[in-house]
């Protein structure tokens, strides 16, 4: 037989709570906000701290399952007869496990159904930790289940409801909610409930969000990015490198607004700083040199912004690293010895943690080898010697949280637009588009790319990465053969004399190998019927080829015509220029 009881529990010590000794133990008294004063024993905590002993709110079930073990379980309940009336039901249930009539798995997921649905996601949460999710990923998932949770209702196991899950998305497409945010709330919902249905005790016995549909991505794509060509990849590099000092150097004109009509002058607020262009940068750059004049630290810290900045980008275009990532990178991750230099990815810096190996461009290397030797702090790289590297944890990069919008300045003053004509934006990522379009505009091999790409699918390297309007589409149409509808005479004589006008070619009875049609054409209307052709060296050298006809008679068909003389020649003779000698050679 089972019992119900109330958990003895620890709680703090109460704000204000009067310590006092009776009779050898200690107790603590406190007057609540509403109520009479009241009184507990204390105990110390696991840290050391004064704790008080109270029961607890609900009555505990304490019984044996079908498998003969101790179980105690909330039964929720406040009042003793409830609280032993769910006893009766858990005592009935294990009778059935014990019977085999339901299995212990079953048994499991009823045990389950009155948990708190938090703590249920609480473990959840420590899974995806124990697997090194990242913690971005599980930030976010936390608070998209606490939304739909709270939104749906969501309070115990029982009440996940594919229905309600699908008119809450409905609802938040009428919102204007992106597709590929509403599949985001919609693939926390369903990992969650594949976790429930795994284990050896699982807490669902099905999926309950299985069926519900995802949302269309591509006929409801917010952020179209856009790869640039190499002519704007030059103004951005240019404009990154100077205008943090070129901003120091804008002149001051008046906004459109009158002078004081005593003094003739405008306010200080009338005038603003002149927009920078591509055009006007270096002389916003000399002018600051000389605003700057007396303080040189300035000038040089300004300088090496600007550069930092441009390597920035050149690292992330050529080498289609994230931001995230490079932000990662120290210098002792660098391997900028021998021939192929490259950077070492960790595992737990990757957007698939798995961790890369990627290779650098020369042009790149040396740049990355000359910005470390011009740092504040000089570090030794990891060179192939015995010398100890020093430094190595230094960040390479000091990436700013708001490059994106720096990158939108860089842009603006480079003359660039954000977004073209068809909608398409350029942001940080967009630079990753680059390198990949990059690549294939080089003509490297998709599956090269996708390689370089660290993709996992090819689709996702060609379809997404890849902008197809920078790509040479009308060089490629030009490789095609031209079709003139109207040919010359001249051309017309060409198609007949190859032979590709429908009609046999007349071509004369001895040639050489580099002629485009044979002496002998297969007769069409002798099915099966196959001919070969020796090929003999002339006293001059050159490789001909008879066709069996008479030299002194060329019009009168010899012997040597009928095609099992040229079986049994060519049997000892192979297509010289063409293939390896054989035993051989057929058409």
């Amino acid at each position: 037989m089972g019992t119900v009881f109330r958990k003895i529990v620890t709680r703090p010590l109460p704000k204000g709570a009067e310590l006092y000794t009776r009779q050898g133990q200690q107790f603590a008294r406190w007057k609540p906000a509403k109520g009479r004063t009241k009184t507990a024993k204390v105990t110390t905590g696991k840290d050391g701290s004064p704790r008080i002993l109270e029961e607890s709110g609900t009555y505990i079930a304490k019984y044996r399952d079908g498998s003969g073990h101790v179980c105690e379980v909330s039964t929720g309940c406040r009042d003793e007869d409830a609280a032993r009336s769910v006893l009766g039901k858990l005592e009935r249930r294990a009778e059935l496990v014990k019977s085999e009539v339901m299995s212990s798995a079953e048994a499991a997921t009823a045990d389950h159904q009155q948990t708190s649905l938090t703590d249920h996601f609480a473990e959840y949460l420590q899974y995806l930790q124990a697997r090194e999710t990242s913690s971005v990923r599980v930030a976010n998932m936390k608070r998209q289940f606490s939304r739909v949770s709270e939104d749906c209702c969501f309070r115990r196991l029982s009440d996940l409801d594919a229905g309600k899950l699908t008119k809450w998305l409905l609802h938040r497409e009428a919102e204007e909610m992106s597709a590929a945010t509403r599949n985001g709330y919609r693939e926390t919902l369903v990992m969650f409930s594949n976790w429930c249905c795994s284990g050896t005790k699982p807490r669902l016995s099905a999926n309950p969000f299985s069926t519900v549909p995802k949302a269309n991505v591509k006929a409801d794509r917010r952020r179209h990015r856009r790869a640039m060509i190499e002519s704007e990849l030059v103004k951005l590099l240019e404009v990154a490198r100077w205008r943090p000092l070129a901003e120091f150097g804008r002149k001051s004109v008046p906004v459109d607004s009158k002078p004081n009509e005593a003094t003739g002058k405008r306010k200080r607020s009338n005038w603003t700083k002149a927009t920078l262009t591509l055009e006007g940068l270096e002389a916003a750059v000399e002018r600051a040199r000389g605003c700057l004049a007396k303080n040189p630290e300035l000038t040089t810290d300004l300088e090496r912004l600007g550069w930092e900045r441009a390597l920035i980008y050149k690292t992330l275009v050529l080498t289609g690293l994230r931001k995230n990532e490079l932000a990662s990178l120290t210098v002792g991750q660098l391997e900028l010895d021998g021939s192929m230099p490259f950077v070492i990815l960790n595992a737990c810096d990757e957007k698939n943690r798995q961790g890369s190996t990627i290779p650098l461009r020369a042009d790149l290397a040396n740049d990355l080898r000359n910005w470390l030797s011009h740092s504040p702090k000089p570090a030794t790289l990891r060179l192939h010697s015995s010398a100890e590297p020093a430094d190595t944890n230094r960040p390479l990069f000091t990436v700013p949280a708001g490059l994106v919008r720096i990158l939108d300045r860089d842009l603006s003053a480079a003359g660039i637009k954000k977004t073209d004509e068809r909608g398409r934006t350029l942001d940080v990522h967009a630079l990753r588009h680059s390198f990949g379009t990059l690549l294939s505009k080089g003509g490297v091999a998709p599956r090269t790319a996708q390689a370089a790409m660290r993709h996992s699918s090819i689709d996702l390297t060609m379809n997404v990465y890849t902008d197809p309007k920078l790509l040479d589409v009308h060089g490629a149409l030009n490789s095609l053969p031209s079709l003139d509808m109207n040919p010359s005479e001249n051309e017309r004589q060409t198609v007949r004399a190859t032979g590709t006008d429908g009609r046999a070619a007349q071509v004369p009875a001895r040639h050489s190998v580099n002629s485009v049609a044979p002496d002998v054409a297969p007769n069409t209307g002798q099915a099966g019927q196959t001919v070969s052709f020796a090929v003999v060296s002339s006293a001059d050298g050159d490789d001909t080829m008879y066709d069996g006809a008479d030299d002194e008679n060329p019009n009168e068909p010899s012997e040597k015509a009928s095609p099992a003389v040229f079986a049994s020649k060519a049997s000892g003779v192979g297509m010289t220029g063409f293939e390896p000698a054989a035993s051989t050679s057929r058409t």
